[in-house]
């Protein structure tokens, strides 16, 4: 049996660049009709791995984080919201906005890796946050977003309180920025070559033609 095409993505819940990234990726895969070849693991990053349980509005936090005024932010989330639409996913950006903690969802999608549902699991709660204007740091919201894809949510309660599990994230994390990743979406093809950013499809389908050339 041929061998699939490892591709690891490193990214956060609460990152819109990430979700653009991975939904230019998944067209260059379907146009290229390569996607019984791939094989895509979702691996940890938090963007705010010290976020308190309130959360910040994501005006406030992008402000004091880069800099950036309300006008400039105001624009990027525009642009955010036409590249999204042309992939047929909506970013809803609204005033009362916040960034929130992402442990939890990173422990579940974790989980949901061992089921075979972590792409699954991992759209739904970026299509919650973004989209749907839901609190992906809320337990419950995450065990009914979970429950949708067809998880269990007692095993994932049970994830949830596991430090072990907990532990394996951070882990996981520091593995990766000891490889380098210090921005996301890294996109790591076959643990050889690695994007950075949203890149456009086209670029996607060039190192995807590449790679796959390079396996037979």
């Amino acid at each position: 049996m041929e061998k699939k095409l490892k591709i690891d993505i490193i990214s956060d819940v609460v990152c819109p660049w990430c979700t653009i990234g991975y939904k230019r990726l998944e067209k260059a895969i379907n146009e290229l009709n390569v996607s019984d070849k791939i094989e895509i693991e979702w691996q940890p990053f938090e963007l705010n791995p010290r976020m308190p349980v309130e959360g910040e509005n994501i005006i406030e936090h992008i402000s004091n984080k880069y800099g950036s005024s309300i006008e400039e932010q105001r624009q990027s989330q525009e642009r955010m919201a036409t590249y999204g639409a042309e992939l047929g996913f909506t970013f809803d950006y609204f005033d009362e906005m916040r960034i929130v903690n992402t442990r939890d969802a990173h422990v579940l999608l974790e989980y949901a890796k061992e089921e075979g549902k972590q792409t699954d699991l991992k759209m739904r709660l970026v299509t919650a946050f973004f989209s749907e204007r839901k609190d992906v740091s809320d337990r419950q919201v995450l065990l009914q977003e979970l429950q949708t894809v067809g998880l269990n949510p007692e095993e994932a309660e049970r994830r949830l309180k596991d430090e072990g599990a907990r532990q394996r994230v951070t882990d996981k994390e520091g593995y990766w920025h000891s490889r380098g990743v210090a921005s996301v979406p890294t996109i790591v093809f076959d643990n050889q070559s690695a994007v950075t950013g949203a890149q456009p499809v086209d670029v996607f389908k060039q190192v995807l033609t590449q790679m796959l050339e390079e396996k037979t």
